[in-house]
């Protein structure tokens, strides 16, 4: 949808997000449309800590196991979800929770048996969004997939998706104007750890190839290029800076571009 900005929030800003929240509404208020994905693995391992399941990562993706997947649909789309939304409508907004399983809005496939019930995303399929956005309200996206094609297992037909990955994918498949992340760094570093302003697809690209970039700021690299050209412009920026968002709308935000 023309003019439509998507935005991930990123787990790691998920407890400075009262100005973002605030900066949501604001958009709303000025008849922006905006799509949010949000993340949660910090929220997902307390829970699991509690209930005394184990963690295990394999290249930064969470091994999901059955008992792993019921806390991680339980915890994304029911309990942070539903604060991210109840948060906005108290600061006046309007906004509707989904996953990427409602509307059949996300279709995956298990991306590697060793991940266990860890989707690779194949199919958008955004009438969902489209619909919440006309009818005036925010959608508040939990990266979860339903798996396409559906196979028999102890998984419901659900799996856990990488919140980056799922942000790229939506914000092509709706043809928006801008996918903003908020993360917790200035933006891209270079291997002197100073700030990348710009890149084009190839130097991205060669970025990843190069291991400059590591850890957490490879699937965001990822979606920005996969998000590209159907999308304007992809941004990583420094959630964490109070009204980063209206800032970046307003152009007065430092940080990444890939375009």
């Amino acid at each position: 949808m023309a003019g439509t900005i998507v935005i991930k929030l990123g787990g790691s800003t998920l407890g400075s997000h009262d100005t973002t929240l605030a900066d949501l509404v604001a958009l709303q208020q000025k008849g922006v449309p905006t799509v949010v994905i949000h993340g949660g693995a910090s929220v997902v391992t307390q829970w699991l800590r509690r209930l005394d399941i184990s963690s295990k990562f394999v290249r930064g993706l969470r091994v999901t196991d059955t008992e792993t997947l019921k806390v991680v649909v339980a915890i994304l789309s029911g309990l942070v979800n539903k604060e991210l939304v109840a948060a906005i409508q108290a600061l006046g907004g309007r906004a509707v929770g989904l996953s990427g399983i409602d509307g059949r809005l996300l279709g995956a496939r298990v991306k590697d048996p060793e991940l266990g019930h860890v989707g690779d995303v194949t199919e958008v399929n955004p009438k969902a969004l489209q619909a919440v956005l006309g009818a005036g309200f925010i959608p508040v996206v939990a990266p979860l997939s339903y798996q396409s094609p559906p196979e028999p297992g102890d998984h419901g037909f659900m799996l856990n998706v990488n919140g980056d990955t799922a942000a790229g994918q939506l914000a092509a498949a709706l043809g928006a104007e801008k996918l903003i992340f908020l993360t917790d760094v200035a933006g891209l570093l270079d291997g002197s750890q100073n700030l990348v302003s710009r890149l084009s697809r190839r130097e991205a690209q060669a970025m990843l190839g190069s291991g400059v970039a590591s850890g957490g700021m490879i699937p965001k690299i990822e979606a920005c290029l996969a998000a590209l050209p159907a999308v304007r412009t992809t941004r990583i920026i420094d959630g964490r800076v109070p009204h980063a968002l209206i800032r970046e709308v307003e152009g007065g935000m430092e940080g990444t571009t890939i375009a």
